[in-house]
């Protein structure tokens, strides 16, 4: 039977570290607890938060309704044949630590994926992604609880809508339902993705000779702790932008004006900018105004550097995406959700 908290302080609970208070919490582990909790008429009425690793959000204010933090737990094969298997984990799994049970049992598919921040819930909301993998690749299906009709639903594929850091549960369905599982498609013989960003160069330094699913998943671990802060030492939630995608058109333009501005094929007309990239030649990098700001290895980055205000690194967000805007003529979209 879950325990529901009154006034409690949210700061251990996201990752930019954030003072906020939630007038009422609590913390589930079995669906049944979260079944219970949703039909409780003293908290019908009143909004709802639902938390996983708090890796996403910015909190800008106390929340004044109920935070559910998501804690399903459990890993099972639910299908296995010569060449792949199919792992359905628990939504409050910590994604790095199901990382890193794949890669201990040499299944292959997301060791790109390594030392991302968050847990398996919240992984297709976004449709995480790093290094040329998103969580497309290798979705065979979720379950979800509905909230109108507390019956958990199967999600497909294609049920899921998923696009460039994009889900159905960041639009139509946003609200409606909360991730409970999610099973992946692990491959027994890997396909090694290692031409995206500085993967090759990392295993070359590395002296890896011989490509195997852990000495990528520790390139890519290396490459992140390099260029991004550790939550635990400076708060964030990494990725504060989106890359954005361009037409090719406008993209050619602003080489004639900025020629060494970098760029990742999307499809013939479409090209992917890096943001940080962007951001740097605003000469926002290493940015700081008191206890915020953004990062001084990685301008993608926004940080709280201890006592830190929400409203304040909202407020850089905008000024950022203003100084953009008018040098490049590019519309930056935050990952993150402000609460």
């Amino acid at each position: 039977m879950s325990i529901i908290q009154e006034n409690i302080s949210l700061k251990p609970y996201n990752t930019f570290g954030l003072e906020a208070k939630a007038r009422f919490f609590t913390e589930i582990n079995e669906i049944a607890e979260l079944k219970n909790i949703l039909q409780n008429t003293d908290y019908q009425n009143v909004e709802k938060l639902f938390l996983g690793g708090g890796s996403n959000i910015l909190l800008t204010k106390d929340f004044e309704g109920l935070v559910i933090k998501i804690n399903l737990k459990g890993i099972k094969s639910v299908f296995e044949d010569d060449s792949q298997i199919h792992l359905q984990a628990g939504a409050g799994e910590n994604w790095h630590e199901f990382v890193m049970y794949c890669v201990e049992n040499n299944l292959a598919g997301i060791e790109n994926l390594s030392l991302i921040p968050g847990t398996v819930g919240a992984a297709p909301m976004q449709n995480i992604g790093a290094y040329g993998v998103e969580i497309k690749d290798v979705f065979v299906e979720l379950e979800a609880l509905n909230l109108e009709s507390f019956e958990v639903e199967k999600f497909k594929l294609d049920d899921c809508k998923f696009g460039y850091r994009e889900s159905v549960f960041k639009h139509e369905n946003k609200g409606k339902y909360v991730i409970t599982a999610v099973t992946f498609r692990l491959n027994k013989v890997p396909t090694f993705k290692v031409s995206y960003g500085d993967i090759q160069k990392t295993l070359e330094e590395m002296g890896v000779k011989t490509l195997t699913i852990k000495a990528v998943s520790e390139a890519v671990i290396k490459i992140r702790k390099s260029k991004l802060p550790d939550p635990a030492e400076i708060g964030n939630s990494g990725s504060f932008f989106k890359n954005p995608e361009i037409p090719k058109t406008q993209y050619d333009e602003l080489k004639t004006k900025f020629d060494n501005i970098p760029s990742y094929p999307i499809n013939e007309s479409t090209v992917k900018v890096p943001a940080g990239w962007l951001i740097e030649q605003a000469s926002w990098k290493g940015f700081r105004d008191g206890q915020i700001g953004v990062h001084a290895r990685q301008a993608l980055v926004l940080v709280n550097y201890g006592g830190g205000n929400g409203n304040d690194i909202k407020t850089l967000s905008a000024k950022v995406q203003a100084s953009v805007l008018e040098k490049f003529g590019i519309k930056l979209h935050v990952e993150v959700n402000f609460i």
